[in-house]
């Protein structure tokens, strides 16, 4: 299990960004990578996984203001594209990743993203 403390931008900040300037919106996915390459590297090490993996995402928001797809498009994509720069997941392509499922919570106190990676042998 993974944790991220805290909340990552969502969808509509990154592409705000974009439209600012192309630059911008590579600082803030890059801003937000490295936030969770952080957490990877404190808590799963030097793991490696090699088989097919499905990947369960609980999300704890602070509020229900934002929307739940721009919470999970834009943090699955930088959780994933993380945990392939740590060398946890090869790549994060159809052979890789088979499944994933999101679910949302409300944590006034304690904002998160709990990431279950269930290898697939």
């Amino acid at each position: 299990m993974l944790i991220i403390h805290g909340r990552l931008d969502n969808l509509n900040q990154y592409i705000r960004a974009l439209d600012a300037n192309r630059h911008e919106g590579a600082e803030l996915k890059k801003k937000n990578q490295n936030k969770v390459l952080c957490e990877v590297y404190e808590q799963l090490g030097r793991l490696r996984i090699r088989n097919p993996v499905r990947m369960r995402y609980r999300w704890y928001e602070k509020d229900r203001r934002r929307d739940r797809d721009n919470i999970s498009s834009f943090g699955r994509k930088v959780i994933q594209d993380a945990l392939v720069q740590a060398h946890i997941l090869q790549n994060d392509g159809w052979n890789e990743i088979i499944e994933f499922s999101d679910e949302f919570y409300v944590d006034k106190k304690n904002p998160r993203i709990e990431v279950e990676i269930e290898e697939v042998t």
